[in-house]
């Protein structure tokens, strides 16, 4: 979602085994940031995190950062039942995404 929306993201690696949660005006650009490594010395670039397996848009950035504080409180067994709800295969969502925008 572009403009004055935002979306909160959890992206992963290959092996499901590293979380990372995270929010953007531009869930597209920031997806690609990570696939690309972008910000080589950043949590997502060391780790190899880049796969898409849970979003949510909103019609504020406002909404989706107070989302996204609320996501990363939680545990990871919240977190991974977020994921599971939506994308119970943990499929990268990133396809999905793009046909979408």
């Amino acid at each position: 979602m572009k403009g004055k929306g935002g979306s909160v993201y959890i992206i992963t690696n290959k092996n499901n085994t590293t979380l990372y949660t995270g929010v953007s005006s531009d869930l597209i650009s920031r997806i690609i940031e990570h696939k690309e490594k972008i910000y080589s010395q950043s949590f997502t670039s060391k780790y190899n995190i880049s796969k898409l397996v849970y979003y949510e848009q909103f019609h504020s950035i406002e909404e989706a950062i107070a989302r996204e504080k609320q996501i990363k409180a939680g545990s990871r067994k919240k977190k991974i039942e977020l994921i599971e709800s939506m994308n119970p295969e943990w499929n990268d969502l990133f396809v999905e995404i793009e046909k979408k925008w």
